[in-house]
């Protein structure tokens, strides 16, 4: 009976376990997707200061929800990648408000690069971004 006890309490442990990462991954995965869309629209319109003052106001806002973000220890490794590729595109958003197309162009450059790192981290470790519903 008392193996079989440690046995449960264990497999209740790995499920929350499971399930907290996966609710990281998720966070993480929006994070990264909407802002390599607004990357991705800004490019396109790299003129319209209107259009880079509000990208650039969300970017420092998804920047601080994720440096607030609970991280589970399974993915803890992967964090600092997400705060990387958060950065990027917060200082790519800032280049084109400022209208320095260079500045935007190399920070969307590291962003793109780092979040290939974030992944690769993530599977080392047996993780990966799940694929958003559109």
């Amino acid at each position: 009976m008392r193996r079989w006890l440690l046995q449960f309490g264990l497999a209740i442990l790995l499920v929350a376990g499971v399930a907290h990462a996966g609710s990281y991954l998720t966070r993480a995965a929006i994070l990264v997707r909407s802002a390599e869309q607004e990357a991705e629209v800004l490019r396109r319109r790299l003129s319209d200061k209107d259009l880079a003052e509000v990208i650039h106001r969300v970017a420092v806002a998804r920047l601080d929800a994720a440096r607030a973000m609970l991280v589970p220890k399974d993915v803890a490794p992967a964090h600092p990648h997400l705060l990387l590729v958060l950065e990027s595109y917060e200082r790519a958003s800032d280049g084109a408000l400022r209208g320095d197309a260079e500045t935007f162009l190399i920070a969307l450059s590291r962003a793109r690069q780092e979040a290939v790192t974030l992944r690769a981290v993530l599977k080392q470790h047996g993780w990966e971004l799940p694929e958003l519903e559109r």
